[in-house]
């Protein structure tokens, strides 16, 4: 039940039909009832939920690599908000409630610090062996640092290395864990100036088989 503090044309307290009277710093004020929506369960929404869902339970396995490559894309958000926007809308597949990352279409690093022309991936020897060219194109320069992400796919783990290398050094090993053997990874390198203001595009590298023995 309403209140009438000031007569019938002064404000009211509590609940009126539809209408809820309120006071704010000695301001009277009424607002409408919001309409009550419980879990909302309409196909679009669950779609929705569904990827977001996928998106941030990957996002949260690799959240110092989305640190560094999203951070100047972090204004008034954070970074992995950002990371969420791109690869919401980018890097989902799937539909009717069953879904998963698009990992050729993921970025993790977004920026427009140069990436070298060519690069070359392999696994050999316990380790993710990852090259580039030395050549520095554009705004690239020879202290630039690599950063790289294997994530395994079948166990939802990340190897994240940052710093890995500088750009001149033209390389980096990622050495796999043991139980990882068998397993499928995806793999990513991007590179920040030394200064860190600047950061690439995310490179894909391609899926990559982990020998079982």
């Amino acid at each position: 039940m309403g209140t009438i503090k000031k007569g019938i044309l002064g404000g009211f307290s509590g609940k009126v039909g539809t209408v809820v009277g309120a006071s704010w710093k000695g301001i009277d004020y009424i607002r409408s009832l919001p309409t009550t929506v419980r879990n909302p369960r309409t196909p679009g929404q669950v779609n929705q939920r569904g990827k977001f869902a996928t998106v941030i339970g990957f996002l949260s396995r690799i959240s110092p690599m989305i640190n560094v490559g999203y951070k100047n894309y972090a204004v008034n958000q954070t970074a992995v908000n950002a990371a969420m926007s791109y690869n919401l809308k980018n890097a989902v597949t799937g539909d009717a409630g069953i879904y998963d990352m698009d990992y050729a279409k993921v970025m993790v690093s977004k920026g427009t610090l140069c990436n070298p022309i060519s690069h070359q991936i392999q696994v050999i020897d316990g380790e993710v062996s990852i090259g580039w060219d030395a050549e520095c194109i554009g705004n690239a320069l020879s202290s630039d640092m690599a950063n790289v992400l294997v994530y395994n796919t079948i166990k939802n783990e990340a190897m994240i290395l940052i710093n890995a290398a500088t750009r001149a050094e033209v390389y980096v090993g990622a050495v796999y864990q043991e139980h990882w053997k068998g397993d499928q990874v995806e793999v990513y390198l991007s590179f920040t100036s030394e200064d860190g203001k600047l950061v690439s595009d995310s490179m894909y590298l391609g899926q990559h088989d982990i020998p079982a023995i």
